[in-house]
This record gives structure tokens, C-alpha cells and sequence, in this order.
């Protein structure tokens, strides 16, 4: 089952889970209600460099295990002494290895901005972010139908959650514009086949208008990519697995982190 098939598979799994324990979901509800309010997303990630995201991930479809002993709180300060604007916290089990429980801690130990990148198809997954912690969650507009993702988007909000929308085309970013204030993220990565394209991201950059955050993802693997980024208008990147890997979190943000921004006509 690929990614996006995997998707498919927990949306049933939420929407059942959900008719058997409404109890659970008022709970859940309440406490994502309750939670204090997180720190700005979007906000974040309009420095004068390009910002980065750094990303907790300890395995991954593409390139297996990349730090299966990873603590997410202590990477999590490491990159924010390191000066990432903001942190992707991996949540699914089965492929990448995350946990609610790293959310969850990594929530407890910094104060920057917290995403959570998941394959979010259901308002459970949107109120288990807000309880415990996130700014934003991720939705991905190739495996999302348009009406559900301007749903969850609208719910989002009405948490108090912000929304990176990823794209991999015209088509889907035209669907991504049409979600007020949503931080616009451009995806090198095929999430079928796995396969790298940095074409696809730098095209799609330069039609995202001025007003909106753009984020490059995949394919990052030192300061060149950053600079490419950059000129094509770039305000922030997401990168994972070298920052995952590296022995020192936050040197090797700071590594990433003093490209200039250009921003977009």
C-alpha cells in the first residue's frame, strides 16, 4: 500500500473509531479546546533568511531507518538552539516511525512553532494536534478531494490550528489558494513512486503569490538546495532526514539557516 493508499486506510479507521466512542471524542474535543493557544506558524517563517523546519524523523519509505534512536525532545532543543523557526513533528507509526507522544514532548520542551506532518484525513487527527501542542497540521492536496480539504481546513482553523497545504502541480496549487491563509508548501517529492523531481518545486514557487508563505520540501541536502530555494522565492524549507541524521542537530541547522531570503514579485 503506498502513501497515499495509506491515507485511505486511516480515514476509515478515524471514521469508525469515531461512531464507537463519541464519549472518547468529547473528551478529546474538550481538551483541544482547553489547550493553551500555540505559537504562530506562518508568522514564523517570515524571517529575513529562509527559514528552516526542521523535521523529526527517525525512518522513511524512501531511505528506511535514518535515526531509529532520535529523542524527540532533546533533537527538538537542539534544533531550536540551532535556530530553526519552527519544527515538523512525524506522527504516523507504521512508515516513519513517529508518535502523539513525540508531538506531545517535543510540545513540552520548545516554544517554537510545531507542524504536524501527517497523512490527515479526519477531525480526530485535528483535535489530537490541538491537545497536545501543534500550530499547524499538514494536509496534502493530492490525497485529499477538494471539499475535504476545505472542510478540514475550516476546522482547523476553528481550532485554532494553521494549515500547510502541500502541492506537486498547477492543479492542486490552484486548490491550495483557494484555503485562506494557508501556508503553501511545494513538494519535490512523488509520494508513489518516492522519486525526487527539484524542477516541480522551483516552478511551483514562483506562482505562489507574494502574500502567501511558501515552503520547498524534499531533496534538501545542504545550503545549495537552500540557495536555490532562495531564488526561486522560497520563504522557508523543510528538511528532514540530514537534519535527523546529523550527529549535531544544531549545528546542523545553523548550517542552513543564514541564506537570505529573496521573496516573490
Amino acid at each position: 500500500m503506498g502513501p497515499l493508499g495509506e491515507l485511505t486506510r486511516r480515514s476509515a479507521d478515524q471514521a469508525r473509531l469515531t461512531a464507537e466512542m463519541p464519549g472518547a471524542l468529547a473528551v478529546l474535543r474538550a481538551r483541544a479546546e482547553a489547550a493553551p493557544a500555540p505559537p504562530g506558524f506562518a508568522a514564523a517563517l517570515r524571517g529575513g533568511a529562509v527559514s528552516v523546519i526542521a523535521e523529526l524523523k527517525r525512518r522513511s519509505p524512501s531511505k528506511g531507518v535514518i535515526n531509529d534512536g532520535l529523542q524527540a525532545n532533546l533533537r527538538a532543543v537542539e534544533y531550536a538552539r540551532g535556530g530553526a523557526a519552527a519544527l515538523s513533528v512525524l506522527t504516523e507509526p507504521t512508515r516513519f516511525g513517529g508518535s502523539l507522544d513525540d508531538l506531545a514532548e517535543v510540545s513540552a520542551a520548545v516554544a517554537i512553532p510545531l507542524l504536524r506532518k501527517d497523512f490527515i484525513s479526519s477531525t480526530i487527527q485535528l483535535l489530537e494536534a490541538r491537545a497536545v501542542g501543534a500550530s499547524a497540521v499538514l494536509l496534502i492536496a493530492r490525497a485529499l478531494p477538494s471539499e475535504r480539504l476545505h472542510s478540514l481546513a475550516a476546522e482547523a482553523y476553528a481550532l485554532g490550528l494553521e494549515c500547510l497545504v502541500e502541492v506537486r502541480s498547477e492543479s492542486e496549487l490552484i486548490t491550495a489558494l483557494a484555503v485562506p491563509e494557508a501556508v503553501i508548501g511545494v513538494n519535490n517529492r512523488d509520494l508513489e513512486t518516492l522519486v525526487i523531481d527539484d524542477a516541480i518545486g522551483l516552478r511551483l514557487l514562483a506562482r505562489i503569490p507574494a502574500d502567501r508563505v511558501a515552503v520547498y520540501e524534499s531533496g534538501v541536502r545542504g545550503v545549495l538546495e537552500v540557495e536555490r530555494a532562495a531564488e526561486a522565492g522560497a520563504d522557508a524549507v523543510l528538511v528532514g532526514s540530514i537534519l535527523s541524521a546529523a550527529g549535531d542537530g544544531a549545528a546542523a541547522v545553523r548550517a542552513l539557516s543564514e541564506v537570505r531570503r529573496r521573496g516573490r514579485s
